[in-house]
C-alpha cells in the first residue's frame, strides 16, 4: 500500500470519527481508538481518565441537540504502520445549560496500523493561553 492510500484511509477514519461527535455517537467515535488510546483532552485532568462510550457519552448528554463539529486545515503524515495528523477543529452547540460553545482549537491524532485497520492511538487538543500573566485560555481565536 502507498502512503497515498495510507493517508486517504487515514482521512476516511478521521471524517466518519468527527461525524461520530456530530451525531453525539460514542459507540462510533470510540470505535475509532486504539484499546489503550492516551487522549489530553482540553478539559482536565492532564490526562483523561475516563475512557470508553460511558464516558464519552456523559460528555454528549450534556448537550442539547446536535453538536458541530468542522476539522479544517488537515495534513496527514503516515509512515511504515504509524500517522499523526493535526489540523485546527471547530465545536460548537449549546449546552443543556443554556450556555452557547463556538470553540476553535488545535488537534494532533497519533495512528497505528494494528489489525490491518488506522487506529487513534494519542489525542491531542489544545487551545493556546495568553502570555499576559494571566494565564487564561485563549477561546477567542479563530483561523
Amino acid at each position: 500500500m502507498t502512503k497515498h492510500d495510507d493517508r486517504t484511509e487515514i482521512r476516511s477514519v478521521i471524517d466518519d470519527w468527527a461525524a461520530g461527535l456530530r451525531a453525539k455517537d460514542a459507540k462510533r467515535v470510540i470505535g475509532h481508538g486504539a484499546d489503550d488510546l492516551v487522549h489530553f483532552s482540553l478539559a482536565p485532568p492532564l490526562v483523561a481518565d475516563e475512557s470508553g462510550p460511558y464516558g464519552l457519552q456523559k460528555w454528549f448528554d450534556t448537550w442539547d441537540g446536535p453538536l458541530g463539529y468542522q476539522v479544517s486545515d488537515l495534513e496527514i503524515i503516515s509512515g511504515d504502520g504509524v500517522a499523526f495528523s493535526h489540523s485546527l477543529n471547530h465545536l460548537s452547540g449549546t449546552k443543556k445549560s443554556g450556555e452557547r460553545a463556538d470553540l476553535w482549537f488545535r488537534s494532533t491524532l497519533g495512528f497505528r496500523k494494528i489489525g490491518g485497520e488506522w487506529k487513534i492511538v494519542h489525542e491531542h487538543e489544545s487551545v493556546p493561553f495568553l502570555m499576559d500573566g494571566s494565564d487564561k485560555a485563549a477561546l477567542d481565536l479563530k483561523p
